[in-house]
């Protein structure tokens, strides 16, 4: 039996990450959520500011606002991602013991859900659920595309920074779904440029325009007004962050750099431990019928990966940035699959002896962290 486990462990390290995922979450509730909980507080009261739409809907059924709320919409937003996930992959791969080393890899690495429990009560986790929605819904109208522009407008304002980490991939979905599937045309283009031009402005109010127009120290008041317990001024120690400038974060990123750029060994040995799916997508690629959609999903890669590269000179949360740049490239890797192929693509091999010490190891790492590894 043993024997039998070890040439074909999938069954075995799915529990395994459901169990990593168990612990995660205890170890993580014991955190204190200081900056979850402060985006749960802050709210358009004083006009328009960047960072405040979760907190803003959270006002609209509580004037007091519980630490605990943080880990219980996190934990929602969590499931949610997991069931909408589990429902792409059957949809798009199914289950089967032949597709469950995939699904292993993506769902069980630690760039994914393992990182999103990490990071519960974190915006990051919404670019993806919302993402994965794009990915199931039907794509044949402008409706869709209208859907796509109000999912990037809602991110930019959960955090502007989406514009980087998620709307990228949501305009590689909606390229590949709609454009690509179905063709351009005079109305969808014009939209689809126009819905651009909303998000960007969009950002670029949020960035320039949303600061907090009061002093710190009114702002600081105001949020303990929506605390359930106001003594706990520990959790507004990140307020600042509604007043920091960019020239402030670039300069406090590059000068954390050197020690911060220590992890990327670490970061690289993680991405080449995920060889067997980083090859399978390539074959995806390769195996499309049309050489224009090989060339336009290149294109994406680079510039979703190019948008994560300019977050990594902004701002020096490390660690989410290249979980959420693989988790990213998982998306993309169903878009592509959607994609008209010549051939079918072999899957990633059940029973080869490195592929399973790969997908051990990625197993039992439980997370990839916030700025530095682990």
């Amino acid at each position: 039996m043993l024997k039998q486990i070890l040439q074909n462990p999938w069954r075995l390290l799915f529990a395994i990450n459901a169990a990593v995922i168990a612990g995660v979450f205890v170890h993580k509730i014991q955190l204190p959520p200081y900056v979850p909980y402060i985006h749960l507080l802050v709210d358009y009261h004083f006009g328009f500011i960047k960072r405040a739409l979760i907190g803003a809907v959270v006002a609209l059924f509580a004037d007091k606002v519980p630490v605990w709320w943080v880990f219980a919409l996190g934990g929602v937003t969590w499931l949610v991602t997991l069931g909408l996930y589990a429902k792409l992959f059957q949809r798009t791969f199914g289950f089967t013991a032949k597709t469950l080393p995939l699904f292993v890899f993506i769902a069980g690495s630690p760039f994914f859900l393992k990182n999103f429990m990490h990071t519960l009560g974190h915006f990051d986790i919404y670019g993806c659920a919302l993402a994965i929605i794009l990915l199931l819904m039907p794509a044949g109208s402008l409706l869709f595309v209208a859907t796509a522009a109000l999912f990037s407008i809602l991110l930019v304002l959960i955090h502007h920074i989406h514009l980087l980490m998620y709307v990228p991939t949501i305009v590689t979905i909606v390229v590949a779904r709609h454009y690509l599937a179905y063709g351009l045309n005079r109305s969808n283009v014009a939209f689809g440029i126009v819905a651009l031009a909303v998000v960007s402005a969009l950002f670029f109010a949020a960035q320039f325009l949303g600061t907090m127009p009061i002093p710190e120290a009114d702002f600081t008041a105001y949020l303990k007004t929506r605390m359930v317990d106001p003594s706990r001024t520990d959790l507004l120690q990140f307020a600042y962050i509604w007043y920091q400038p960019l020239a402030k974060e670039i300069s406090d990123t590059w000068g954390r750099l050197p020690h911060n750029s220590l992890g990327i060994p670490v970061f690289a040995l993680l991405i080449w431990l995920h060889t067997p799916l980083w090859r399978y997508f390539a074959s995806l690629i390769g195996a499309l019928a049309n050489e224009t959609h090989r060339r336009l999903v290149i294109a994406a890669l680079i510039g979703v990966s190019l948008a994560y590269l300019v977050m990594f000179v902004m701002v020096f949360d490390y660690s989410r940035w290249i979980s959420n740049w693989a988790v990213c490239m998982f998306l993309i890797l169903h878009a592509v699959k959607m994609l008209p192929a010549r051939q079918e693509t072999a899957l990633i091999p059940e029973g080869d002896q490195k592929t399973n010490i790969f997908g051990l190891i990625i197993t039992l790492i439980p997370r990839v962290g916030i700025v530095r590894p682990f």
